[in-house]
């Protein structure tokens, strides 16, 4: 029989020696800046003293009672329902055409990944000209369609309209994220299963709604996970599009968060950060348990 030979604590062999570097950088980097922020989120910053003072549980008390947060939080929310409604169900059914062979697929799918590393602030900045209420592409084609008029534009007027301008950058960007993945899923997918649908004479809808939808269960979950933490997190579009305006329609959770900070309000800037990281996570972690996401 083998026995194991005892590698010294000091030796190079030893496996944390090469691991150390990554920890060191973990710790710098995501573990220091968190324990921070919450240490940063039981203070206020006086600017007559430079410095951080104590205040206990007062910021935490103010997240839930200032009105502003708790809009921002719905513009998030109603923001990340409708964006990923639609990016979900656009890549699903574009994916599906790309699968059934459709003609020039490897050009479009190469052309798919051109939105994914364009930086958002560039896409906002592309769509906020696209969406100008006297000389954008987009804003003339819905002016002709009926679908919004030049007193209340997409960007502008009450601003009733606004999120849904954010919302078409969004989309546009990010939609190919989810057909690319979704498309890879339905590639992997067993022959078997949809060959004794056929067999059973199952159409085309049926096929898809009881043997490929199931089968992708896994890959839906996934491509939902991290566009649900990404939609948390938008900040850029509102930022270049909108800056949370007209009035407070388009401001959501991350923008807010840094207009206090701008505003040298640094401990409830800590505080709505450390909240934000606190939804996301438990969000993502009842969604796995709810709906027995395998990875």
């Amino acid at each position: 029989m083998r026995t194991r030979r005892r590698v010294p604590l000091w030796s190079p062999e030893a496996p944390w020696i090469w691991m150390a570097p990554a920890v060191i950088l973990l710790l710098l980097y995501s573990i220091y800046p968190l324990i921070y922020n919450i240490w940063t989120s039981f203070h206020k910053f006086d600017p007559l003293v430079r410095d951080f003072v104590w205040v206990g549980g007062a910021n935490w008390s103010t997240l839930f009672t200032d009105m502003r947060a708790l809009n921002a939080v719905r513009v998030t929310f109603t923001y990340s329902v409708i964006a990923l409604s639609v990016q979900l169900t656009l890549g699903l059914a574009i994916a599906m055409l790309l699968d059934a062979g459709v003609y020039g697929r490897g050009l479009w799918q190469s052309l798919l990944i051109l939105p994914m590393v364009t930086p958002p602030a560039v896409v906002g900045l592309i769509f906020r000209l696209l969406e100008h209420s006297e000389y954008g592409v987009i804003s003339w084609i819905l002016y002709g369609a009926g679908l919004i008029s030049k007193q209340e534009p997409l960007l502008g007027g009450t601003g009733q309209n606004a999120l849904w301008g954010v919302l078409l950058a969004d989309i546009w960007q990010w939609t190919p994220f989810c057909i690319l993945i979704l498309l890879a899923g339905l590639k992997a997918l067993p022959t078997d299963p949809l060959e004794a649908a056929e067999v059973d004479g199952a159409n085309a809808w049926q096929k898809f709604w009881h043997v490929k939808l199931p089968l992708l269960r896994n890959v839906l979950a996934v491509v939902i996970l991290f566009r649900i933490i990404d939609l948390f997190r938008v900040f850029d579009y509102i930022y270049v599009m909108t800056s949370g305006g007209p009035g407070q329609r388009t401001e959501t959770i991350s923008y807010y968060a840094y207009q206090t900070y701008v505003f040298i309000n640094w401990g409830y800037t800590a505080t709505l950060g450390v909240a934000i990281l606190v939804v996301i996570w438990l969000t993502a972690f009842l969604y796995t348990r709810i709906f027995h996401v395998e990875w």
